[in-house]
């Protein structure tokens, strides 16, 4: 089928998929939203198809990452000083670890109102838990909570918060410090902590947007977006390869690959999603953008493929279906309601979660189809995690195994 064709290559092999494969990051094991689950909830409130709601401690919109039957996630308590890191049984629902990563002596810096102090989402390897809460620090743990090591080196002016996620390429964890001050993006070395490498952005702005390492046909490369330009690094140097201007900062949204082409949004206050060939080199703006779209195009919410289409939701909750290859729109509806989370895909079906925990389910077809609407209590900026044929939603104050009764 097209729609596994692009994730079959992403995820490796058919012989890998033999099992369900885990959720280690955010949007999952390709880092784009999608799931090979084919029987996942269609229909669920807070009296039907909940295994299990567990309060969580203090706040944060870290989504769930899962592996080896532990979900993780971050939180802040103490007003914010306290950076934690906690593991809930994803049977059960019974909290495993909590355990404090760092300990601030000061206030913390200033957020966003609708913002957290632990928004970024963990990156789980085997036996290993990577946390990372902006200019406040990265850390690694082992699976049973025990803090390896630390680093706070990189300092930089958070104007809105901590919120890009980290990405790990081979030895490394990588991830964006775009500050009001200064901006650059960080390689650590996951065994240790140490930094092996920095690359300033130059003259830039903030932004708040998670890196995707791609594999081309020239190399891998981490594809950054950032204030006023989106770029292409080598991820073993930081050496840039391409680049995109545009005038956008305080973008959310990761990028997209999929056929042969990356989506990248731009940010406020006017954003444009862009669709650019990866095989070019300098500024690539005028010679390597296939199409640009500027209706309603998100600026928090990540766009998502399935095959030749794609997907996305803005801020004040219009949907969008494109052709991913053209740019032609296919369809475009109003699911009701503001959206920081990204969809998900799985099977035939698009999951979209509004800031007010509604989720709107929709068929993944070239005309609009709704399939359901599905309510659960408090806010929801966090994306799904899937856990074999259960969705792991987390509230403002809750974590939810979605998954009907066996």
């Amino acid at each position: 089928m097209l729609r596994a064709g692009p994730l079959l290559l992403l995820l490796g092999s058919v012989s890998a998929l033999a099992a369900p494969p885990a959720w280690p990051e955010f949007r999952g094991p390709t880092g784009q939203g999608v799931s090979l689950a084919e029987e996942l909830p269609l229909h669920w409130s807070e009296t039907e198809n909940i295994a299990w709601k567990t309060p969580i401690p203090g706040r944060g919109w870290s989504s769930p990452a899962i592996l080896d039957g532990k979900a993780w996630m971050t939180t802040a308590t103490d007003a914010g000083r306290s950076l934690r890191a906690i593991a809930v049984d994803a049977a059960s629902g019974k909290i495993l670890h909590d355990v404090e990563v760092f300990n601030l002596s000061g206030a913390p810096p200033k957020k966003h109102e609708k913002n957290s102090h632990a928004s970024p989402t963990p990156i789980l390897e085997e036996n290993r838990v990577y946390v990372h809460f902006g200019s406040q620090g990265t850390a690694a743990l082992d699976g049973d909570g025990k803090v390896l090591w630390r680093n706070q080196e990189h300092h930089f002016v958070q104007g809105h918060g901590n919120g890009g996620s980290p990405v790990v390429w081979k030895d490394l964890i990588i991830f964006n410090c775009d500050g009001i001050d200064r901006q650059f993006i960080a390689a650590l070395d996951k065994n240790t902590g140490e930094t092996r490498w920095t690359k300033s952005r130059g003259k830039s702005r903030m932004s708040y947007a998670t890196p995707l390492i791609i594999e081309t046909d020239q190399g891998p490369q981490l594809i950054s977006p950032g204030g006023d330009y989106a770029a292409s690094y080598d991820p073993s140097t930081g050496e840039e390869i391409w680049r995109i201007t545009y005038d956008g900062f305080s973008l959310v949204p990761r990028p997209v690959y999929a056929n042969g082409l990356v989506y990248i949004a731009s940010g406020f206050y006017g954003p444009i999603l862009f669709a650019v060939k990866p095989d070019g080199r300098g500024d690539v703006t005028a010679s390597k953008v296939v199409w640009k779209e500027t209706r309603g195009v998100p600026l928090t919410s990540s766009p998502i493929v399935s095959g030749g289409r794609l997907y996305m939701v803005s801020d004040n909750g219009i949907a969008s279906c494109l052709n991913a290859l053209t740019g032609q729109r296919l369809w475009q509806a109003r699911l009701g309601g503001n959206f920081s989370a990204s969809p998900l895909l799985a099977g035939n079906r698009l999951y979209f979660t509004s800031e007010t925990g509604e989720t709107t389910v929709i068929e993944d077809a070239p005309k609009y189809h709704e399939l359901a609407k599905n309510q659960i209590e408090g806010d929801t900026l966090a994306s799904f995690a899937v856990d074999g044929t259960a969705l792991l939603l987390r509230s403002g104050t809750d974590l939810y195994r979605i998954e009907p009764a066996r």
